[in-house]
């Protein structure tokens, strides 16, 4: 089985093509191919709170590219979600709708509380320990997404106006740093102790310069040794020498501390990098939404 998630995020734009796999009682989900395009819409929807025209266009341009390779892949199902710059942007659904008319794809503009759901939809829990509690931390370029988890169940939820591309603009309030502080501290208390789990295109890359085994997880003590190597060298040196692309290699020390930031707050002493995101929850989710259709399909056959 293969489908097809478009995230169109505040940095950038991703199609992700994954294979499902069923054996026995397991199922595996396997990516076969993922692009990504560095918009960076977020720059037009939180500094003028419009896109302009010319990303728009570009917008336009990547959508019907990923059109034709959905096309190409074939897959069961797709879904494309657009998360804080598209919500934000007053023209957000006149975009949304003129990619409808010309390029034939449905977008659905999703808030943070479905952001969250959708992250959620990995499962990521599931895979360490069953008794443990752990907060999934999600930061992408307009927003930071916080989730709950204790004993193998979801907990509770939020999505913060706090991300990267929104740091580099200056853009991010006191008010919603201290908001969120205030959240941790009034959610984790009673779960302690507790492990982090962290998604984003930022915290895999961290994971990489950290050269860890997969599955093992970084300390914070890492985590600061990292942050504070990269920001020893200046952006051009970031791309030139480390190799980082030019889209990560600014955003790279702002994510750094958010993460940081929310550890430090919730007592956290390690994190989990499973290396995926939200276009990966898109997939679960069309994943169990074929089974369910499946099954009613077959329920009715042999009524």
């Amino acid at each position: 089985m293969r489908f097809a998630a478009i995230d169109i995020g505040s940095n950038a734009v991703r199609l992700l093509i994954s294979n499902v796999f069923e054996t026995g009682n397991t199922t595996f989900f396997k990516k076969d191919s993922l692009y990504r395009v560095p918009l960076r819409l977020g720059d037009d929807a939180f500094v003028k709170r419009k896109i302009s025209e010319r990303k728009t266009r570009e917008l336009l341009h990547t959508m019907i590219a990923f059109k034709y390779l959905i096309e190409v892949y074939q897959p069961l199902d797709y879904m494309a979600c657009a998360t804080s710059a598209m919500r934000e942007a007053v023209n957000g659904q006149e975009i949304v709708d003129e990619i409808k008319r010309q390029v034939n794809l449905t977008v659905e503009i999703i808030d943070g509380k479905r952001e969250a759901e959708l992250l959620s939809a990995n499962r990521i829990a599931e895979n360490l320990d069953k008794e443990k509690s752990y907060l999934y931390i999600d930061v992408g370029g307009g927003s930071t997404e916080i989730t709950l988890f204790s004993k193998n169940r979801r907990v509770t939820s939020s999505s913060f106006n706090i991300g990267t591309v929104r740091i580099l603009n200056n853009l991010v309030s006191k008010s919603e740093w201290k908001k969120l502080k205030k959240w941790l501290k009034d959610h984790v208390v009673d779960y302690q102790p507790l492990s982090a789990i962290g998604s984003g295109g930022n915290i895999n890359t961290i994971f990489e310069l950290s050269r860890r085994k997969e599955g093992k997880p970084l300390s914070f003590k890492k985590m600061k040794e990292i942050y504070n190597f990269l920001r020893s060298y200046s952006l051009d040196e970031r791309i030139t020498l480390l190799g980082l692309k030019p889209d990560r290699a600014d955003v790279i020390l702002p994510a750094s501390d958010i993460y940081l930031s929310v550890m430090r707050w919730a007592k956290i002493s390690k994190i989990y990098i499973p290396q995926i995101g939200l276009s990966d929850g898109i997939i679960h989710i069309l994943y169990e939404k074929y089974k369910s259709n499946s099954s009613s399909k077959e329920e009715v056959k042999n009524s």
